[in-house]
């Protein structure tokens, strides 16, 4: 509890922000030694004006600060600091992480994170490719992360759950106030095998400011964000720009043009948005996330029904994968794998042994799915 205190103090500070603290952190390795800084040193760090050097001087710990922690320790909470080794890596990494994220599960889990965000009221089409392409993902070994509201985010979340995968909830509110309250159990499920996390106080409930404000966390610990379905107005347009402010890879599907609910995916597409049918499309944008072969989901069974039929080995897998019915160069395949020239093609070999592709003249390989042996 002690070692959590200074955390509280200091983000209680008036003045003291996000953005800021991030920067005491990154100048005097802790609250604590940010909080026994001299004014001199303090005023030396940007956007530490006098005001908060007084503020900062001046002030103490939050009285609730111990009872807020025994309550989430009682509820078998953990609080996770900036510091802390499991804290997700790339969050870590946009300017304004949140000091604190309350966590109900296991944040072990938020690895190689793909965001997965839509519309609440969403159509059939978009929960049914919502749930398809999140467990195409959890298959391949990415965490989905979402907001676990109601439409496109309960899909993502069914949709990696169903595949016995990895995904993480980022909430509005906090976790004593799970919303919307018709996904508790689905709170649970997916606490028992991810994480549900919040950077609110446990009590705090789902006020519309918090929803834009915990985007910038599912956007900023995922390497991707995929928007499924999306008015011109949706709140999940914001989660896309914020990705890329966060210099993250944004991904859009497509939809009917007839239908409003695609109208801010479709401008996602026109302004640059990688247009998505499948996973692999994703995986094709993020290869390097595949340089170390991925483990199946968390079952045997994890395995596609094709690359079980192929009785392909992790390795080969991880090259399948990444190999679409069109042709693709083998240069072309080392820059996204980042795999050396002389292993792969030895895998390559051993794939087209196993009919699972064929090479083309050129050096050029596809896979046999659509013409199948």
């Amino acid at each position: 509890m002690e070692t959590l205190r200074p955390w509280f103090h200091l983000k209680s500070v008036p003045g003291i922000g996000n953005h800021l603290f991030k920067r005491l952190i990154d100048r005097f390795g802790s609250p604590q030694g940010a909080l026994a800084a001299s004014p001199g040193e303090l005023l030396a760090v940007d956007g530490v004006s006098r005001r908060v050097v007084d503020a900062l001087r001046a002030s103490r710990a939050p009285g609730d600060a111990a009872a807020e922690i025994d309550a989430a320790r009682k509820r078998g909470y953990r609080i996770v600091t900036l510091n802390d080794a499991d804290y997700p890596a790339l969050l870590r990494e946009i300017p304004d992480p949140p000091p604190l994220l309350y966590v109900s599960g296991n944040l072990a889990a938020a690895e190689r994170c793909i965001a997965v965000v839509g519309s609440r009221n969403a159509t059939s089409y978009g929960v049914a490719t919502a749930r398809q392409l999140c467990a195409e993902l959890a298959q391949l070994d990415f965490t989905v992360v979402s907001g676990m509201a109601l439409g496109i985010d309960t899909a993502a979340h069914e949709g990696a759950l169903g595949v016995h995968g990895r995904t993480v909830a980022v909430l509005g509110s906090g976790l004593n106030q799970v919303y919307p309250p018709e996904n508790r159990r689905l709170a649970e499920r997916i606490a028992a095998g991810g994480a549900v996390i919040s950077e609110f106080p446990l009590d705090s409930g789902p006020d519309a400011h918090h929803f834009p404000i915990r985007n910038r966390i599912i956007s900023g610990m995922s390497c991707g964000t995929v928007v499924v379905e999306a008015t011109r107005n949706s709140g999940s347009l914001i989660t896309a720009r914020l990705a890329a402010e966060q210099n993250r890879e944004v991904f859009a599907v497509p939809g009917s043009v007839q239908s409003f609910k695609s109208m801010g995916t479709h401008t996602l597409i026109k302004q640059g948005a990688k247009l998505v049918e499948n996973a692999q499309d994703i995986v094709c944008e993020l290869g390097q996330f595949l340089a170390v072969p991925a483990a199946t989901a968390a079952e045997p069974d994890g395995a596609s029904r094709i690359e079980k039929r192929y009785g392909l080995n992790a390795e080969e897998s991880m090259v399948f994968r990444a190999i679409g019915p069109y042709p693709l160069h083998i240069d072309e395949l080392v820059r996204r794998l980042a795999i050396d020239a002389g292993r792969l093609s030895g895998i390559l070999l051993n794939l087209e042994l196993k009919g699972a592709v064929q090479q083309l003249p050129g050096k050029l390989f596809q896979s046999t799915e659509d013409t199948g042996p």
